[in-house]
């Protein structure tokens, strides 16, 4: 009993002493002002970096994600262009060959022939692994009226069915269009939610019809809203769907080109459904053995991973222009923390000639450390915070400051904080008290 109030006793002398530590703390700050700016304007500047590259890649990551929603994670598209450049064999390179410069050939894939619907057909009655497929091809630049409102360069996506399968779209008003509907070419037509609100503004448009080259298509259903992306690879606000039959005949295309995606059935990996693909489409084309492909397998988790390696990237170079600002900070606190224990020698003498033991001296000069570091990183969180603020940043851009990211800025600068005040404040407790006194 006796020990256990003897703990508690030690325990609170501790709290005090720590307490009076960083209250002296605080008033040396406040008593040079100057020399507290300096110290933490290299902590401000490289917390700053860190956090807004941090801020800056999280945006990047939520805007490229938008940009994906309407795909569906396992899917593959054939298609003439490749999505990343490929070797002569025909592979997907995703990195740079030697630190260079990947060259897209474009010149090479432009010569490539086009995917057909017969080449849909085929895949579509022959393929055991997918689990379905859709043939789209999209009309450019065109103009949609209703009455007196119109939008102009408007793209319209030509679809067959497995519309709803394949692409992630979420229907607002009305419904999807239908089998039925597609394989009889149906003049029925899905609005992208932008382009409902410019032709129709409060107006439901469900069961209306509008017109595109004289031709009139019935709303089936609006989009939901889906927001705007860095890349917008089917960025559905902005578009109108219709069957393929009714687009062939609105455009008078003879043979339309398009693209040709699918999904693979439960059990199915994407790499298993593109070798059955590859071969079905080699079949098709009658392509001997030796030749290369002609045609071009893209999976779009590819693409997504080669986002993400220049998004760590550019967050190494983040770190590596943060550490140099972080190490002067460093260092200005170190020096600041020395000259302060040569100031303070007498009061050191003082205070251990008065019995203070080594880890009050320590914990003083510690704490003072640690406030300079954190106050910086706070003053470089709130230029961020500000910048944010007043910056005309687009409504669609998910740019915020997280506090995930405010407390690896802060932790982060308590650790520079801690190494940077810990040689002085060793020094400062190792001091002789006799001497610290008589000291000039």
């Amino acid at each position: 009993m006796k020990e256990k109030k003897s703990l508690v006793k030690k325990g609170r002398v501790v709290l005090i002493q720590l307490k009076e530590g960083i209250s002296f703390t605080w008033n040396e700050l406040k008593n040079n002002k100057f020399r507290t700016f300096l110290s933490l304007l290299g902590v401000s500047i490289g917390i700053f970096t860190i956090v807004a590259i941090f801020t800056a890649i999280d945006a990047l990551k939520s805007n490229v994600k938008k940009g994906f929603e309407s795909l569906s994670s396992n899917q593959i598209q054939v298609s003439k262009w490749p999505l990343t450049p490929e070797d002569e064999d025909g592979n997907p390179i995703t990195d740079a060959q030697g630190g260079g410069m990947i060259e897209y050939r474009w010149w090479d894939y432009m010569k490539r022939p086009d995917i057909t619907i017969n080449e849909y057909k085929f895949l579509k009655a022959n393929s055991k692994l997918a689990e379905e497929f859709l043939f789209s091809y999209s009309a450019n630049q065109n103009t949609v009226k209703y009455g007196r409102n119109s939008a102009d360069n408007v793209t319209v996506m030509c679809e067959t069915e497995g519309l709803d399968k394949i692409m992630n779209i979420s229907i607002d008003k009305g419904r999807m269009i239908t089998k039925n509907e597609f394989d009889a070419g149906s003049n029925v037509c899905i609005l992208g939610c932008d382009i409902a609100t410019s032709l129709f503004q409060d107006e439901d448009p469900v069961g209306k019809a509008v017109k595109i080259k004289g031709y009139s298509l019935t709303v089936v259903g609006v989009t939901q809203k889906q927001g705007g992306s860095m890349i917008d690879l089917f960025e559905t606000d902005k578009l109108i769907f219709t069957t393929y039959l009714a687009g062939k005949n609105i455009f008078n295309f003879r043979e339309p080109d398009g693209e040709l995606d699918a999904i693979p059935k439960e059990g199915v990996t994407p790499e298993q459904l593109t070798q059955e693909m590859i071969q079905l489409m080699r079949q098709c084309r009658r392509i001997r053995p030796g030749q290369k492909n002609n045609f071009s397998i893209n999976q779009f988790s590819t693409l997504e991973g080669m986002i993400d390696q220049i998004l760590g990237i550019i967050r190494t170079v983040g770190w590596i222009i943060a550490a140099f600002s972080l190490l002067i900070g460093g260092f200005g606190i170190a020096n600041i923390m020395f000259v302060s224990v040569k100031e303070r020698t007498k009061i050191i003498g003082i205070q251990k000639a008065l019995g203070a033991k080594r880890y009050f001296i320590m914990t003083q000069f510690l704490a003072e450390a640690l406030i300079l570091a954190v106050a910086g990183a706070l003053a470089g969180i709130l230029l961020i915070a500000i910048i944010l603020w007043i910056a005309p940043i687009p409504a669609e851009y998910d740019v915020h400051l997280t506090f995930g990211n405010i407390l690896s800025g802060v932790a982060i600068a308590s650790i520079i904080g801690i190494l940077s005040g810990l040689l002085p404040a060793w020094t400062a407790a190792r001091l002789n008290p006799v001497d610290a006194i008589n000291s000039r």
